[in-house]
């Protein structure tokens, strides 16, 4: 039995939809991020968390890519070409879809007001639709790695998602029907399930 440290409206529904495309149980411990509780799990109270056992994982992609390994599910194994590829794409994704969408919240609520460049999100949002115009190009397969679902997928579009409500740009009909189509598999909807109990 796993333990997620954060809310479905962080980037802690990524492990819980990891988990639910597992066929892993688990629970969830509903704390906001930078809480004294949080801080519990994470110094830097940033969430999610992951307790296996007695060991403490943070980082919610170093998270999902620890459980594929694990369950040997969702991800090309290590050492492979194909590991290489996935891990490219991956951290492709943090650099041009996650950072982007981080920035932009640090500079609409997570600095302090002083702190905040709110000119920065024009350039931030036009970086964002130049890489999703990218990743849409590079669709050739039903998932970014080809035949199978792997960890990318689900960053993506949980990316894609944290966009809509950040109120950026909509993204390409390609690639909007296909993070559609990942939406209406059973995992991903179990954790929206989740967060409407």
């Amino acid at each position: 039995m796993y333990t997620v440290i954060g809310s479905e409206k962080s980037r802690a529904f990524r492990v819980m939809w990891m988990l639910e495309e597992l066929g892993q149980s688990y629970d969830v411990i509903p704390v906001g991020p930078r809480s004294e509780e949080a801080r519990k799990y994470n110094p830097s109270g940033k969430i999610p968390a992951l307790l296996d056992g007695d060991e403490v994982l943070t980082d919610s992609v170093a998270i999902m890519q620890y459980l594929a390994d694990k369950h040997g599910a969702l991800t090309a194994p290590a050492g492979t070409p194909a590991r290489a590829r996935q891990d490219a794409m991956l951290f492709w994704l943090i650099d041009e879809f996650d950072a982007i969408l981080w920035a932009a919240a640090k500079h609409s609520f997570v600095f302090p007001e002083e702190l905040r460049v709110p000119q920065i999100k024009d350039s931030l949002k036009a970086e964002f639709t130049r890489a999703a115009v990218l990743l849409s190009e590079r669709l050739e397969a039903p998932f970014l790695m080809g035949d199978e679902i792997t960890v990318p997928d689900l960053l993506a579009v949980h990316c894609i998602n944290w966009s809509i409500g950040a109120g950026f740009p909509p993204v390409d009909d390609t690639l909007a029907e296909w993070a559609s189509s990942l939406r209406k598999r059973d995992a991903f909807k179990a954790v929206r399930a989740r967060d409407t109990a």
